[in-house]
Order: structure tokens, then sequence, then C-alpha cells
């Protein structure tokens, strides 16, 4: 199997994409570098290089992915190793379990793929170990606690699954790789994870400032948060709360929320400039991308996307363009949009298969 999947993927390969759109905005500083993202698209079952740079954007490949030709998988989790070398995708419809594929940059050749667990979704890679863990997002049969998938990237062995809260999402790991962070969507609740000890080292239950407390184990989420993102050089992380239309800023250190920014309906994807001075969300039922000023606490722009349902963002390391992932609805195709993060214009929209999802940049020159 593996092996015919390794001719499939080759043959697409070599064959470049005709698809090419490019809108610019007036106003802005020449384009100076190349840039290059893989986006998932997930009802179309294969992962696309962009590239974006002086000459506008353009589909470079379409990857293939997936094990079964017939039947729509839905890659969703997209990520770049730190080392630059693999990208890594989440197949997310398995029989029942879903997988995660390594791939070769570059000549994008898969590798080696490993089963997870109900419905992987996002993922990241800890810097101190390289060891991944992928959120197990179940939307399968009864609502119930899932798990994080433990992942050895060198071997493609799941080594652990950690018990978490009910539809886990929004996989980060800290900086210097010691913790994991990530939300358990239907029931309202920040973890971390010792990433030495693969264990969940505390628990934040994020509806207690609004007065909200459960009085059974399933009961309704209230604040639904869908990603956490934690600060490049601070000691807080981020938390989109779909739910209440807030982020709220995550003391690590006292392990309380000490901040909330108010945004536009259903935040859902975070990124933080390199920087650390600009915050970056999805807003996916708004179909736009708000950024804010991290020091004052206030929204900078809302950015409309070219299309409908915002999902997924990621900043260039130099902190000039933001890659978004429109999803597209019904015969539409999924779409990145280039964000000026110096005039906050749309510098292009480059269109990709269908219901973008994960998005990861590789690598600028």
């Amino acid at each position: 199997m593996r092996a015919m999947r390794l001719l499939t993927v080759f043959a697409a390969v070599v064959i470049a994409a005709n698809s090419l759109t490019v809108g610019w905005a007036r106003g802005g500083a020449p384009v100076e570098k190349d840039y290059y993202v893989y986006v998932a698209a997930e009802s179309d079952d294969a992962v696309f290089l962009v590239q974006f740079g002086p000459e506008g954007g353009e589909v470079m490949k379409r990857i293939p992915v997936g094990m079964y030709p017939t039947e729509i998988e839905g890659p969703h989790g997209v990520r770049v190793s730190p080392n630059g070398r693999h990208w890594y995708v989440s197949i997310a419809h398995g029989n029942p379990y879903g997988y995660v594929f390594k791939y070769e940059t570059g000549d994008d050749v898969s590798v080696n793929d490993v089963k997870a667990g109900l419905f992987p979704a996002t993922m990241d890679i800890s810097r101190t170990t390289g060891l991944m863990f992928v959120v197990n997002f179940n939307l399968h049969g009864d609502m119930e606690p899932s798990t994080v998938s433990v992942i050895d990237t060198a071997s493609m062995a799941e080594i652990a699954q950690i018990e978490q809260g009910m539809m886990p999402h929004g996989s980060r790991a800290s900086p210097d790789g010691k913790f994991h962070y990530s939300v358990g969507m239907m029931s309202d609740d920040l973890y971390e994870i010792d990433v030495m000890k693969l264990a969940v080292s505390r628990k934040l239950h994020l509806t207690k400032e609004h007065g909200e407390h459960r009085t059974e184990e399933h009961a309704m989420a209230v604040v639904r948060p869908t990603w956490v993102q934690p600060h490049p050089t601070k000691r807080v992380v981020y938390v989109a709360l779909q739910g209440a239309n807030q982020v709220a800023e995550v003391d690590l250190d006292g392990w309380k929320i000490t901040r909330r920014f108010h945004t536009q309906n259903g935040p859902y994807n975070l990124a933080i400039s390199s920087d650390g001075k600009m915050l970056l969300a999805t807003c996916k039922p708004n179909h736009s991308t708000a950024i804010w000023d991290l020091e004052a606490g206030r929204e900078l722009a809302s950015v409309p996307a070219s299309r409908r349902i915002t999902h997924g963002v990621t900043v260039s390391p130099d902190n000039r363009f933001a890659f978004v992932s429109v999803e597209g609805v019904g015969g539409d195709p999924g779409t990145v949009d280039v964000i000026d993060l110096h005039t906050f214009e749309t510098r292009a929209s480059i269109d990709v298969g269908k219901q973008a999802s994960g998005i990861d940049l590789w690598k600028m020159e």
C-alpha cells in the first residue's frame, strides 16, 4: 500500500498546478523574498505547496495524501518540523482511527505514517525532545473525553495517549519545548502537558471568571476554546474563546486569565509574530482575520477574507506577511490569502483545493 502511495505522490509532484490567482492591493513596499507555505485541503485529499514572492503568488505543487483514493479522508493539520526537513499532515477520517503522515520537504515524498486516535487534528513538535503531540478531536459517537497522541517523529511510532477534555484542539508547544498546550473545546478547559513526564501537569477551567460552573461532566460548553498560542518570549499563552467572541491571555506563573480581547464573531486559530508584538486571530464566521497590538491591547485591523470561512494562520519569520487559509463554501475552491502586516492589506489570494484548513510556513529565501 505504501509503495502505491509513493508512486501516486511522485506522479502528482511532477505536475505543476495551473492555479494562479493574484490580487494585488494598492500600496505596500515591494516584496523582496520568496515565501513557501504548505496548506491542507480537507475536501480535496491533498496538500498544496504555495509560493509567494516578487512576482505574486502561485501553487507550486498539489500533493495527494491519504490511503483510499475513492474516499474523502480529510487532511486537516499541517506542521513543518523545526529544522525544516520534513512536514506532517494529519488525516482526520479513518476507519475509525486517523493517521499522521511524514513527508520530506522539497521533493514531498512520503517517508512513513502512524495511526493516531479518533479524528487527529492539529499538531506540534517539541524542540526539546522532537516528540509530536497530536490532538484527537473525536467527532465519533457520544461526546466523551478524548486524548493527545504522542508520536516519536524519528520512528513514527505512537508512544503514548494522554487523556484530556472533550474535543481537544489547538496543539502548540512552548518555545522551549518543555510543555505542550491544548484546549478541550467542549469541556472549556486549558491543558498543560509536561513533555518530559508525558502527563497533564495543570488544567484551567476557562469559564470560572464568567461565573459559569458545570454541574455535571458532560454539560454544554460555554466559551468553546479552539486554540492556544504561547507567546514567543513571555510566560503567557493566548486562548481563542469561540463561544465568547474573545481571546483570553493566561499568565502561566499565576495560572489565571489576566486580559481579555473582545473580537469579531468566532475567533478560531491564532498566531503571534516572532517579535511578540502582534496577535492574529482568524474569525471563522466573520470571514476575517483580526490583528492586535499585544502591548496596547487594541485591534489594529480586521482584514476581510477573499472568500468565506477563514481557518488557519501563520506568520513569516520576518513578521512581514501573514498567510491565512480560507475554506470556501459550496463549489468554491479554498484560498490562501497573503496579508501585508505593514499595511494590513491583502497582497495576494491563491486558489488551492476545497476546504483549505491547516497551514504552516516552510521557508523564505
